[in-house]
C-alpha cells in the first residue's frame, strides 16, 4: 500500500515524477479528462457531465487505489485545464474539498518537493472560468455550427475563437487581390578601389519605365564617381527576451518550419520529461535560480564579458497561464529530447534561454556616400555577445577608403523591380497576429490552427510561384544592353490560403455575426475570463451577458437566404446562356446556364482558373475553363495496355489506371498528358507487393501495410515480417486482429449533473 497517491494527466509525466518523489509515492495518470460536457442548459448554464467510456478502467483503478491510500495529492498542470481536470477528479472519485492540490513549473527533485510542502485545494474560481469558456464554446460552436452548415454551401462548422482568425487569413487574401503591383528600375553600381571591389545603391529616385532607365544608365555610364562622405557609427544588437508559448510557436515556425501542433507536441513531451519548464505560459519571468545557473554556464564557458543578467516583466496583467518563462530545467543538458523533432526544439529554447542573460551585440556600422547618388553600407561584428549562441554574426565589409577618393565603375545595373503584395500569413505569424490583438491564449493557439486547416476552410500553399520575364539593363565598358530574364513571384508555400468555402464562411459570419469575427469583442471576451478566473465576475453572468444577444442574433440569421455569393459574369456569345462563378461543397466552380429546374437542362461546369476566386473571376477568363476539355479524359494506354483516366472528385484530381485510383495533386486534369500520367501510375504498380481483390498488401509512405476491404481498414507489417512472403489468409488473420483504438468522443457511461457554482 502506498501512502501518498499523486495523480497527474498523462503516463509520461507519471513516470518522471515517480523517479524523484520516491518509494513512498505512487503516480497514475488520469490521461487527460475523465469526464466531458454533453449539454448546457441555456437558462441556468448547469453543465451536464459524463464518463468518458475510454477512461472507465483508469477510473476503476484509480479508486481502487484512492481507497488503500493514505492521502491524495491532485498534480495536474497548472494552468486552468488542469485545474479543471483536478476539480473532475474529485468530483468523480468522491475527494473531500480539502484534497491537497499542487503545481509545479518543472518536473525537477526541488521543484516537486517544494510543492509537496505547500499543497493548496482546487482554485474553484480557475475551474469557473476554465467551464465558461468550455460553455462558451459549446453554445457557439452548436448554434453556430448549425446555421453555418444551412446557409453556407459545403461549410462544416464554425467557432467562437476560430473564427476571427479565419477573417484575418481571408481579409490577407483580399488585400493581395486588390494590390497593384506597380513596377520601377531599381538600380545597383560595382566599384572598385585598387583590388577591392565593392556594391552600392543608387539612392536617387528609381526610373519607372525601360526608357528612362535606359537614359539615367547612359548619363551614369559617362560620370566620375568619387568618395563623397563617410560615416561611421557604433551601434548595437539586443538580446531576446525568453521564450512564452506563442514566441516559441512563432520561433519554431520561423527557423524549424514546425507547425503549432507539431512545436506543442514536442515541447509536451520535453516538459512531460522534465527537460523543459510548462510550455504553456505568458510569463516572460525567469525565476533566481534558473539565472544564476544561467549566468555561471556563461561565465564558465564564455567568459564575464559575455554575461550581462537580466530580469523580464510580463507587460500583460492578464497573463495568469503560468509564472515562468519557457527555459531549460538544467541548462548544463545543451542537447536533449527523444526524437528530432524534439531535440530541435530543445535546442532551440536552450539558446534563446542563453542569450537572454547574455550582452548585446556590438557592431561597426559604415555608410559611404558616392558622387551621383550611390550609398554603400557594411556592418562588422565587432563584438558578437548573445549572437554566440542566438542568431547570425555575418560581416558585410566595405574596403578602406578615405574621402576624396576615386573609384572605377565596373558595370551599373537597372533591374526592373515590382512591388510585393502583404505577405501571407505562416502558422507563426497568425499566432503572432492573434496574441497581439488579444485573440486566444497560451493553451489555444495550436487547436486555432488545427481547426481552421481540418475544417478546409484554409490549406497550406503548395505552389513555388511563376515565372514572368523582368528587363535587365547593364551599362559596361561604355556599352549598355539590354535583356530580359526570368524570375519567380506570387510563391506560397507553407503560408496559410483561405479556400473558398473558407472565404464564403468567412463572409457569412462578417454579414450576420459582426460580434463573432469582432476582434475587440473577441478579446473582450478573454479578459471576462479571466476576471471571472480572479473572482471578479461571476461566470452565470458572463455567460447570460454574452448568450442574450448572441442567440438574438442567431434567430434573426436563420431567415437569411442560402448564402452562395454567386456571381453572373455575363453571357455566352454564341448561345446566350448566364454564365456564372458559383462556391459548392467542393469549393468555386464556373456555371454555363441556368440550374436544371429552372432551365430544363442540366449545365455545364468547368474550375475557378488558378489563383482566382468567385469574387475575381471575369467572363474571359470563364469562357477559356469553359473551353477545357470534360472530365474524365482519357489520355491512352500504359504499357500493360490499361487505359489511363484523368478525373477530378471530392478529394481533388486523380487518375484511375485500372482499380486504381491515384492522387495526382501537382497535375491539372486538364491539361495533363499521357508521359506526365505514365510515372505516377508506374509507381502505384510498383508499390503493390500482392494484390487478392479486396485485399492487398501496399509499400506506402511509411512503410508495408495491409489493405482491407472498406474504409480505414489497414493493418501496418511489423518490421520482422517480410511482406512477399505472407499469403492471403496471414493478411486475413492480421486484418482481424489488429489492434483496436477508442474512437475519441464516443458517447456512454453515467452522466452527472454539475453544482450551480463553485464555492
Amino acid at each position: 500500500m502506498s501512502k501518498n497517491l499523486v495523480i497527474v494527466e498523462s503516463p509520461a509525466k507519471a513516470h518522471t515524477i515517480e523517479k524523484y518523489l520516491g518509494s513512498d509515492f505512487k503516480v497514475l495518470a488520469s490521461v487527460g479528462h475523465i469526464r466531458k460536457d454533453t449539454k448546457v442548459d441555456k437558462s441556468t448554464f448547469d453543465v451536464t457531465y459524463e464518463i468518458d467510456p475510454g477512461h472507465k478502467s483508469i477510473i476503476s483503478e484509480l479508486k481502487k487505489e484512492v481507497k488503500s491510500a493514505n492521502k491524495i495529492w491532485l498534480a495536474t498542470d497548472e494552468d486552468r485545464e488542469g485545474e479543471s481536470i483536478s476539480w473532475h477528479l474529485c468530483e468523480v472519485l468522491n475527494l473531500p474539498k480539502n484534497t491537497a492540490r499542487i503545481t509545479f513549473h518543472e518536473i525537477t527533485k526541488p521543484a516537486l518537493e517544494n510543492a509537496i510542502k505547500n499543497p493548496r485545494t482546487v482554485d474553484m474560481d480557475m475551474v469557473a472560468s476554465q467551464q465558461a469558456r468550455q460553455t462558451l464554446d459549446m453554445l457557439v460552436g452548436y448554434d453556430l455550427s448549425d446555421i453555418v452548415r444551412k446557409k453556407v454551401p459545403g461549410a462544416i462548422s464554425a467557432g467562437r475563437v476560430q473564427s476571427p482568425a479565419l477573417r484575418l487569413v481571408v481579409e490577407r487574401e483580399k488585400e493581395i487581390e486588390k494590390f497593384e503591383s506597380k513596377f520601377n528600375f531599381k538600380i545597383t553600381g560595382e566599384f572598385s578601389k585598387s583590388s577591392d571591389v565593392f556594391s552600392a545603391s543608387f539612392d536617387g529616385k528609381a526610373p519607372e519605365n525601360e526608357e528612362a532607365a535606359c537614359e539615367l544608365l547612359g548619363k551614369l555610364s559617362k560620370a566620375e564617381f568619387k568618395i563623397e562622405d563617410i560615416e561611421e557609427a557604433e551601434g548595437t544588437k539586443t538580446n531576446p527576451t525568453p521564450f512564452t508559448t506563442a514566441a516559441l510557436q512563432i520561433e519554431a515556425n520561423s527557423k524549424l518550419g514546425f507547425s503549432s501542433r507539431t512545436t506543442m507536441s514536442a515541447a509536451q513531451g520535453l516538459y512531460q520529461a522534465g527537460l523543459i519548464t510548462y510550455h504553456r505560459t505568458d510569463s516572460l519571468n525567469l525565476s533566481s535560480q534558473a539565472i544564476g545557473a544561467i549566468s555561471g554556464y556563461i561565465k564558465d564557458n564564455f567568459g564575464e564579458k559575455y554575461l550581462k543578467v537580466r530580469s523580464f516583466k510580463t507587460k500583460d496583467a492578464s497573463a495568469q497561464e503560468a509564472h515562468e518563462a519557457i527555459r531549460p530545467t538544467n541548462i548544463a543538458n545543451l542537447n536533449a529530447g527523444k526524437n528530432d523533432y524534439e531535440k530541435k526544439l530543445y535546442k532551440l529554447i536552450w539558446a534563446r534561454t542563453m542569450a537572454t542573460q547574455m550582452a548585446n551585440a556590438k557592431v561597426a556600422k559604415t555608410t559611404i556616400k558616392i558622387s551621383n547618388d550611390f550609398v554603400a553600407k557594411g556592418e562588422v561584428i565587432v563584438f558578437d555577445g548573445f549572437l554566440k549562441v542566438y542568431g547570425n554574426a555575418k560581416d558585410s565589409e566595405l574596403p578602406k577608403v578615405k574621402k576624396g577618393d576615386k573609384l572605377d565603375c565596373l558595370k551599373i545595373v537597372a533591374r526592373q523591380t515590382f512591388a510585393k503584395p502583404p505577405a501571407r500569413y505562416t502558422e507563426g505569424s497568425l499566432v503572432k497576429k492573434l496574441e497581439e490583438l488579444g485573440i486566444g491564449r497560451p493553451s489555444t493557439y495550436a487547436s486555432i490552427m488545427t481547426a481552421i486547416q481540418a475544417r478546409g476552410y484554409v490549406v497550406k500553399g503548395e505552389s513555388e510561384g511563376e515565372e514572368r520575364e523582368v528587363v535587365e539593363i547593364v551599362a559596361e565598358k561604355g556599352k549598355i544592353s539590354s535583356t530580359k530574364i526570368k524570375e519567380k513571384f506570387g510563391a506560397n508555400k507553407g503560408k496559410l490560403v483561405p479556400t473558398p468555402i473558407g472565404e464564403l464562411v468567412s463572409g457569412f459570419l462578417t454579414d450576420n455575426f459582426k460580434n463573432i469575427v469582432d476582434y475587440k469583442f473577441t478579446a473582450n471576451i478573454e479578459k471576462d475570463l479571466d476576471l471571472v478566473a480572479d473572482a471578479k465576475l461571476e461566470r452565470v453572468k458572463m455567460l447570460k451577458d454574452f448568450y442574450g444577444p448572441f442567440h438574438d442574433t442567431v434567430l434573426v440569421a436563420n431567415g437569411v437566404e442560402r448564402y452562395n455569393n454567386a456571381r453572373l459574369l455575363g453571357h455566352h456569345p454564341e448561345t446566350g446562356q448566364p454564365i456564372y462563378a458559383k462556391v459548392g461543397k467542393n469549393g468555386g466552380f464556373i456555371q454555363l446556364g441556368d440550374n436544371e429546374k429552372e432551365a430544363g437542362e442540366k449545365p455545364r461546369f468547368a474550375p475557378l482558373p488558378k489563383r482566382k476566386s468567385v469574387k475575381t473571376v471575369n467572363l474571359d477568363q470563364a469562357l477559356k475553363q469553359l473551353d477545357l476539355p470534360a472530365l474524365p479524359r482519357v489520355l491512352g494506354k500504359a504499357p500493360d495496355g490499361e487505359e489511363l483516366i484523368a478525373n477530378s472528385g471530392p478529394f481533388g484530381p486523380y487518375l484511375k489506371g485500372g482499380k486504381y485510383n491515384i492522387p495526382m495533386k501537382d497535375f491539372d486534369p486538364y491539361t495533363v498528358t499521357l508521359d506526365e500520367a505514365l510515372p505516377l501510375y508506374q509507381a502505384k504498380v510498383d508499390s503493390i507487393i500482392a494484390d487478392w481483390g479486396e485485399i492487398m498488401i501496399i509499400n506506402g509512405a511509411y512503410g508495408p501495410y495491409i489493405k482491407g476491404p472498406g474504409r480505414r481498414n489497414n493493418v501496418k507489417v511489423p518490421k520482422e515480417i517480410d511482406p512477399k512472403t505472407i499469403t492471403k489468409k496471414q493478411a486475413e488473420d492480421m486484418l482481424a486482429n489488429k489492434p483496436k483504438t477508442a474512437r475519441r468522443g464516443t458517447r456512454g457511461g453515467a452522466k452527472k449533473k454539475t453544482a450551480k457554482k463553485k464555492k
